[in-house]
């Protein structure tokens, strides 16, 4: 028996290394808000049990004005978890999600993120530690499927099942399939199934039908969580809930929040290019196609030189009809 239906899901602003960081979500939240909450990219705590400065600046709620953030953790070992997870709990979150879904070469080889569904007898004895020591409904999960192959979340829901988890999201995919094969909605559907605790819907959420299609099929769905969909357009979370898509003006807005943010953030301004040339990876979809302005912005390295080249985008590129992210 699933969970209970709701008439309409929460949205939330799934974690995305190097993009969805403080900057982003206050320039979100201000300009396009319509997210309920925004999960942290992921923290991996070490031995030392030691909080970097960069960290606890990314993660201080005097950092996230005006918003819900859900930190996030992604460890294998027990004892560095709790301490992680206690630590952000007395910095005032009600709530800490646990990453089993990253599927990055270097950090599933470690057996972290959906490496660690691997081993799910190590898993279970994880969360046996955890929630022994963790106050009941404090800890998120986020998931694949498995690793290999969709057959493997039978065991995995059967550990999850046992835990008072707070929500689980579920990625549709397997780590081996990345993020360019298609969902495997019927993994899903098994969660949807099995599952009691709030269950959050995570994978291709790119445009208000797709988001449609997921709450029709899946009424008890609690979330959707969105990614690449909403990075790509800023304004989806806005849109699934009957608003407007995203305008010229709002887009420069954004850009120059995230911009001037990151440059304070990180005191460097040369830190920053980088990292708004990320963003722009996703932010084009906004734009009609443009390759000769995106190269010019992808080849820059000096801030001014970035700042001129993403300015004539905002300014003078006509916006895209649909506005929507596109797997290539």
């Amino acid at each position: 028996m699933g969970a209970v239906t709701l008439s309409k899901p929460l949205l939330y602003c799934a974690p995305m290394e190097g993009v969805t960081g403080a900057a982003f979500r206050r320039a979100h939240a201000r300009v396009f808000g319509g997210v309920d909450r925004y999960f942290a990219p992921f923290f991996s705590p070490t031995r030392e049990h030691v909080m970097p400065p960069r960290v606890r600046r990314e993660l201080l709620p005097a950092n996230n004005p005006g918003l819900t953030l859900v930190p996030q953790l992604l460890c294998r070992s027990a004892g560095d978890f709790i301490w992680a997870a206690q630590s952000l709990l007395d910095m005032g979150y009600g709530e800490v999600n646990f990453n089993l879904g990253c599927p990055s070469g270097t950090v599933a080889a470690k057996g972290k993120g959906s490496g660690f569904l691997a081993f799910p007898d190590e898993l279970e004895a994880f969360f046996e530690h955890v929630f022994s020591a963790i106050a009941p409904e404090r800890i998120s999960v986020k998931t694949r499927l498995g690793v290999e192959d969709p057959a493997e979340f039978d065991r995995l829901l059967d550990i999850y099942a046992r835990f008072p988890i707070r929500e689980l999201t579920v990625h549709a995919r397997v780590r081996r399939d990345m993020y360019k094969l298609p969902v495997r909605l019927e993994g899903y559907a098994a969660a949807a199934e099995r599952i009691t605790v709030p269950l959050c819907y995570n994978g291709d959420v790119f445009t208000p039908e797709a988001a449609e299609r997921i709450t029709a099929r899946f009424p008890g769905t609690h979330a959707l969580m969105l990614g690449r969909g909403l990075i790509a357009d800023p304004a989806l979370a806005r849109e699934i809930s009957g608003g407007g898509r995203a305008s010229r003006a709002e887009l420069r807005e954004f850009h120059d929040l995230i911009y001037d943010g990151c440059a304070r953030d990180f005191g460097n301004e040369n830190v920053t290019v980088p990292r708004m040339k990320e963003l722009w990876s996703y932010l084009r979809f906004q734009f009609a196609p443009c390759e000769r302005e995106y190269k010019r912005l992808a080849k820059t390295r000096r801030p001014d030189d970035y700042l001129a080249a993403a300015h004539d985008i905002l300014v003078n590129v006509p916006l895209a009809v649909d506005g929507h992210y596109e797997v290539n």
